[in-house]
């Protein structure tokens, strides 16, 4: 006899119920994954500049301490690259810490690197971990300046006199390239070995000229162009007959060995920009003589303003 077996309803709902819990644990995990989907392509989205260009949104620029051809140039590039919708970020410090972190990728790049000279030794250090994004001017060169009424024109004739300028030699920083060709070159070059080479750091020495030529004293320096000072200050360079400082050299952005893979965007407008003598004293001249503080964003912003049709140019 077939024997019907009853099934109470509470087992078919809790049967329904179970299909239920694993279509519900299926749906649930589905909305997860578009979730979290969703969430990677914003946060992808949140780290790239958008709006066609994939480069990251985050980029650090190195600026040398005391620089300021550097410092104007950093200053007009992150105005330009904030415009352009990345969150720049200027990091200062000294030369060596600057090459040691585009190596290590702490920093994304430069823009003050003077080659073939004055930082090859970093350069050749480095060389590994870093790329050379372009020289944007190759009018550069190292000096040793005196007010513009020494007794002097030329190095040869430094260490006859050296008595007139204290026998002192003001420099910047130690470990400034300038530093090391003044050490290397400039002093056996020109039997300068009596004289005392002071070296501290940029600003001192722009304190110290600033005070002497002011005061009407004697005084040398160890300097560079292009500079701001050579507009502000009475002071002209001495004649180098046996070119220890070297020839012209070229001011080059440099960035991270993947700084193209990170930014294609950015590394091609590096790699085509150009600034000239003119366009950099303008700069220099508006933030540092004009301007007598610290926030250069307005005066960079004004700079911009005056020269936009050169300012656009840079990223067209």
């Amino acid at each position: 006899m077939h024997q019907e077996v009853s099934r109470s309803p509470a087992a078919g709902r809790h049967k329904k119920g179970r299909h239920m819990n694993k279509r519900s644990r299926t749906l649930i995990a589905m909305g997860a994954a578009g979730l979290l989907a969703l969430t990677g392509c914003a946060a992808e989205a949140d780290s790239t500049v958008g709006d066609g260009n994939s480069d990251k949104k985050d980029i650090k620029i190195a600026v040398f301490n005391g620089w300021d051809e550097g410092v104007a140039s950093s200053e007009l590039w992150k105005a330009i690259l904030d415009e352009k919708g990345y969150n720049a970020e200027l990091k200062y410090a000294d030369v060596a810490p600057v090459f040691s972190g585009l190596s290590t990728g702490d920093y994304d790049f430069t823009l003050d690197v003077w080659a073939p000279n004055t930082h090859a030794s970093y350069i050749e250090e480095y060389q590994d971990g870093i790329t050379d994004l372009g020289a944007w001017n190759d009018e550069a060169k190292l000096t040793i300046a005196v007010n513009e009424d020494a007794p002097i024109d030329s190095l040869s004739e430094l260490a006859a006199n050296a008595d007139k300028f204290n026998n002192r030699i003001v420099g910047i920083e130690p470990g400034a390239g300038l530093t090391k060709a003044v050490n290397e070159e400039v002093i056996p070059g020109y039997g300068l070995e009596d004289m005392e080479f002071l070296t501290s750091s940029t600003a001192a020495m722009l304190t110290e000229l600033t005070a002497a030529t002011e005061a009407g004293e004697n005084i040398v320096v160890t300097l560079w162009q292009p500079h701001w000072v050579y507009s502000a200050l009475g002071i002209k360079n001495l004649e180098d007959p046996e070119g220890a400082l070297g020839d012209a050299e070229g001011l080059h952005a440099y960035g991270k060995s993947d700084f193209a893979t990170d930014f294609p965007q950015a590394a091609k407008w590096l790699g085509d920009y150009k600034m000239d003598l003119d366009q950099l004293g303008s700069l220099e001249k508006a933030m540092f003589v004009d301007y007598d503080g610290s926030d250069y964003e307005p005066i960079v912003a004004k700079w911009i303003e005056d020269n936009q049709e050169y300012v656009d140019s840079l990223t067209s």
